[in-house]
């Protein structure tokens, strides 16, 4: 018997329970609101979310073209129609998921307006879209049974077997959101009480970055500054004490490092031992040797292998890193990481090179044979121009005749149908099955998809509406469009839960109901 049945027969046992106070009360009207709404809590979400991620990471580790992938969402309709899209082309959920970018929070959900992705906007923005997301999403749920509802009362003899199937396999729309809690707002407390705030909203997996909170920057800017590794450390284990104390003992836990391009630390480690962590994280600060009589006033002295050094020190108060050890720090930061409780590492780039990223992954694999990336597909990279330089520099190191094209102008428009630009981007088209297969990436994201999207078919209706097109701006550029090609939401009016309500109606008031869906809704017209 299906879950479906089992509701309408326990809701019956009630009914009959409570006797006549309840006459009008339908048991199967009450089991399809219980189907519609099949994740009760924010932990529900996050315990069933947390056993897909797990699955699909141990799938991956067996085999790696079973790689993840996501879209950053910044409000919940934008993730509710991503997921419909998938379901509706795909017929499945498996191994897509929601990405929820911080850069999208402080540029869109700010009450303080756009922000710069530097840790300004408030904490509880980043907690509050992760249960909008889910919001949406178990809405999406909630439409979709009540179309299959609708259809089974309207059916007959075999075709109400075939729909009552699709009630009782309906997959949920709700899946794995990644969420960025930046540097962790603070110190480690502060990361396991906005923590617990993202996992009692629905999240099963918590991304965190190892920069100085007070001086984050977006991974793609300059002026990037790293903690020492105890202090990423008490983060990643307040995070797993957020887990456990929750009840999701298989929450997933994204060390991110921004080593690569950080060249700046706030803080010298304690060390206590030479070859200890701090001491290794000491090893790249940019130093002069000193004797003891050279050091001038207010000096910071390190002693090292018997030797006193003098780290350089900003007028920021700021310390330097040694040049061309970015490489080396991502990957003792990784290694430390995963050897301390994270789950997933997260390399952030300055360019999308499989041979970069999988170089870094074959040192942290000499001591975590399993280790794994959630990697930035980046809107910060210019991917047509990063890869037809590296077409450009591969034909060129292969001897080709590259005069025809010249390097700092691969860009343009007119290289488009060449076989360099046609390389390139079939080189881009494989490159997430490529990197997942060499580099070690488990997760490919796009971290700000939909912010430019929104902005680029923004443009396109405003160019047309406003122009001497008029209304057959929105008509062909949208409308149109969207019938052509089912998009749910060209029936508005029911995506918003007119129908919901309709059915809801029913329930409460059954022929007393004053419903939208009649003759004269122009819903018809779809």
């Amino acid at each position: 018997m299906s879950q479906y049945q089992d509701d309408i027969k326990a809701v019956a046992g009630l009914k009959e329970q409570q006797g006549s106070a309840w006459n009008a009360i339908n048991p199967e009207s009450a089991a399809r609101m219980r189907a519609q709404n099949k994740f009760k809590t924010g932990l529900d979400i996050a315990k069933y979310t947390a056993k897909i991620m797990r699955a699909d990471m141990a799938a991956y580790d067996a085999d790696p073209s079973k790689y993840t992938q996501s879209l950053g969402c910044w409000h919940g309709f934008i993730g509710q129609q991503k997921m419909i899209s998938i379901k509706k082309h795909f017929n499945s959920t498996d191994r897509r998921y929601l990405y929820l970018s911080g850069w999208m929070v402080a540029a869109l959900r700010s009450e303080f307006g756009p922000l710069p992705d530097q840790s300004m906007h408030e904490k509880t923005a980043v907690s509050a879209l992760i249960k909008e997301l889910y919001t949406f999403l178990r809405q999406a749920d909630a439409r979709e049974l009540g179309g299959l509802f609708r259809q089974l009362d309207a059916a007959e003899g075999p075709a109400k077997a075939a729909i009552q199937s699709q009630i009782d396999n309906h997959v949920t729309h709700v899946v794995p959101i990644i969420a960025d809690i930046d540097a962790g707002f603070g110190n480690a407390e502060a990361t396991y009480l906005l923590a617990k705030q993202f996992i009692e909203a629905g999240a099963c997996c918590i991304q965190v970055e190892n920069q100085v909170s007070d001086e984050k920057q977006c991974g793609h800017q300059d002026g990037k500054v790293t903690v020492p590794h105890e202090d990423f450390l008490a983060k990643i284990r307040a995070i797993r004490y957020a887990f456990l104390e929750l009840g999701v003992d298989d929450g997933i836990i994204v060390a991110r490092t921004d080593s690569l391009g950080a060249g700046l630390t706030k803080q010298i480690a304690v060390t206590n031992t030479p070859g200890d962590l701090g001491d290794q994280y000491n090893a790249f600060l940019d130093c002069e040797e000193v004797s003891a009589d050279a050091l001038g006033n207010g000096d910071v002295i390190i002693k090292r292998e018997g030797k006193l050094l003098r780290p350089k020190r900003l007028p920021s108060n700021l310390f330097q890193f040694r040049a061309d050890t970015g490489e080396a720090r991502c990957v003792l930061d990784s290694i430390t990481s995963l050897q301390n409780g994270a789950d997933l590492l997260w390399i952030e780039t300055e360019k999308p090179h499989i041979a970069q990223i999988g170089g870094m992954v074959s040192e942290i694999r000499k001591v975590i044979p399993n280790a794994k990336l959630v990697y930035n597909n980046s809107p910060s990279f210019n991917w047509t121009l990063n890869f037809r330089q590296q077409v450009y520099d591969a034909m060129k190191a292969a001897g080709k005749d590259v005069s025809a094209y010249e390097r700092a102008q691969l860009m343009s428009v007119e290289y488009d149908t060449t076989e360099l630009a046609i390389t390139a981007d079939e080189k881009i088209r494989t490159f997430q099955a490529d990197a997942a297969r060499e580099a070690g990436i488990f997760h490919h994201l796009i971290t700000l998809p939909t912010y430019h999207t929104a902005a680029l078919s923004t443009d396109n209706l405003a160019k047309e509406y406003f122009g001497d097109q008029g209304m057959l701006g929105y008509v062909a550029g949208v409308q149109r469009k969207e019938i052509r090609q089912g998009i749910a939401c060209v029936k508005h009016q029911n995506m918003s839960g007119s129908d919901i309500g309709d059915d809801h109606k029913d329930y409460f008031s059954g022929e007393a109901a004053l419903k939208a869906a009649g003759k004269d809704n122009t819903m018809n017209q779809f």
